[in-house]
């Protein structure tokens, strides 16, 4: 006789180790910051940088092999939760992403009143438990939580910094805008589930091929709703209009945040919608991301090539417009999935995004980390500030110059060059060869105004001598924030020196 089926199960306490030990952290956080005196909270910062370093940890277990827990039974191979390759890439990027963060935010805590320890640390941590759980995610429900619990936290962190009205102004267009898109999503979903009765990927995509004539409307509008809500997240035009002003509003770390978490969880639950629920739809949403990365990367980079040095706040709205531009280049490899001729040709294009993602976050943290230096001495942050930089922090300039040439694609940033070929490839062998000319046509223009940064560099300051500006050498560098920089030094060299670190992974099965 056989066994009934149970819903009871075991959890697989390892898979989920990742954004477990984060949510746990966060709310030992949150409890300490009621007992430690005011003057102690620095051990809050100490406490959340370990358990971001335990989370990270927790992913050396799942390099071995596919791990999944909250599995349909008996048929197990339904599961809400998978630790397959992509997940633990993602989860690492999160991870990685959130620490170098976290070390960058421990000095302006300390130094703004106006910044709330305890909360800014528990938002932080709550959110990056959130980011390291979507891409585990494997049903549309748990996906919408993900993306909410990554992104909640995040609207309260760009409106922290109490002291600053362009913050809570920020934080309100931010949260506004992103309701909006949830809201939109959540409709989408509802949909797909009423034309398909599962929300679990993997059946989504089986059912969605089946869906009876009369509920053909329903599924393709709902299809279409979805996608929409993770475009947003994505920063893809036309959902882009809130970057600008949320980079400039929040505080440096948390925009810096934005640019590679933020970033990294809009992709990553595009990438499961489109490739693993909606493959059938290929058609649809192909030309859509298609078209979509076209428009982003040219809106992103001429919006950079317009900054103007001499504007307030310039280098961030700089690395806010390079930003949406380099989201273009990460939605083409997506695009592109869906002219593939088989799921593994599918995953190689999606490993192209995955590896450029790897790239952009250690190279982009890296020069956020450089802009929170120079906006200890110079808080306005504008373009023309970085002049003559070479002259008074010599390392510190050549460290920008080798970040931006990794944005730029050029020698020595040869990552940078090399994800971008990939990028490339995958648009023509995909036959999307009007992108692939769009791409390359966007490469030039950002190649202008990263050169133009860079060269600002090494001229010598207006109205100085280099000799006058040598004084800021006294300005000491906190150990936090020398750390973040060291360390987005080390890997941006070692990826330029050994790029098949990351650019493996777009030839491999993630999946």
């Amino acid at each position: 006789m056989t066994a009934a089926a149970s819903l009871v199960q075991n959890v697989d306490w390892v898979a989920i180790a990742p954004p477990t030990i984060a949510a746990v952290v966060a709310l030992v956080v949150l409890v300490a910051d009621l007992f430690v005196r005011e003057g102690n909270k620095m051990l809050l910062a100490w406490l959340s940088i370990a358990g971001l370093v335990a989370a990270g940890l927790s992913l050396l277990p799942l390099l071995d092999g596919d791990r999944a827990t909250f599995c349909l039974v008996p048929a197990a191979d339904v599961c809400s939760y998978t630790a397959d390759r992509f997940t633990v890439v993602i989860q690492f990027l999160v991870v990685a992403g959130a620490l170098l963060t976290a070390l960058l935010s421990v000095s302006p805590l300390k130094e703004n009143s106006a910044l709330p320890e305890g909360e800014f640390w528990f938002l932080l941590l709550s959110s990056a438990a959130g980011a390291a759980l979507l891409p585990a995610s494997r049903d549309l429900a748990t996906l919408i939580v993900a993306l909410e619990v990554a992104s909640l936290p995040a609207f309260a962190l760009v409106g922290l910094n109490r002291g600053d009205r362009r913050s809570s102004e920020a934080a309100l267009k931010f949260f506004l805008s992103s309701v909006t898109a949830t809201a939109v999503s959540l409709l989408g979903v509802s949909f797909v589930y009423a034309a398909t009765g599962t929300l679990h990927l993997t059946e989504v995509a089986d059912k969605l091929g089946q869906v009876d004539g009369q509920l053909h409307v329903l599924a393709q509008t709902g299809v279409a709703l979805t996608l929409v809500g993770f475009a947003f997240k994505t920063a893809a035009v036309p959902f882009h209009f809130w970057v600008p002003d949320t980079y400039i509003g929040a505080p440096l770390p948390v925009a810096a945040y934005l640019s590679v978490v933020g970033k990294a969880v809009g992709f990553t639950g595009l990438i499961l919608v489109t490739v693993v629920a909606f493959p059938s739809y290929a058609d649809v949403w192909g030309p859509v991301l298609a078209v979509l990365a076209a428009l982003t990367m040219t809106v992103g980079n001429v919006a950079a090539l317009r900054q103007v040095g001499t504007r307030a706040y310039s280098a961030i709205r700089l690395l806010a417009w390079s930003s949406v531009g380099q989201a273009g280049y990460l939605l083409v490899p997506i695009a592109a999935a869906a002219y593939a001729d088989s799921p593994a040709e599918a995953e190689k294009a999606i490993g192209a995004t995955v590896a450029y993602a790897l790239m952009y976050a250690a190279v982009n943290l890296g020069a956020f980390a450089v802009a929170a230096l120079v906006a200890r001495t110079r808080p306005l942050n504008r373009l023309s500030d970085y002049r003559g930089l070479y002259a008074s922090r010599p390392l510190t300039a050549l460290v920008l110059g080798f970040f931006l040439l990794c944005l730029a694609g050029l020698p020595p940033g040869v990552i940078g060059l090399f994800a971008k070929v990939t990028v490339f490839s995958a648009a023509v062998d995909a036959g999307l060869g009007w992108l692939a000319v769009v791409m390359a046509v966007n490469v030039v223009i950002a190649l202008y105004y990263y050169l133009q940064w860079t060269a600002v560099l090494f001229r010598t300051p207006e109205g100085e001598t280099a000799e006058a500006a040598q004084p800021e050498r006294k300005h000491a560098v906190p150990f936090p924030l020398a750390a973040a920089l060291v360390l987005t030094t080390l890997i941006g060299v070692a990826l330029s020196g050994a790029p098949q670190l990351v650019l493996r992974f777009s030839a491999t099965a993630l999946f």
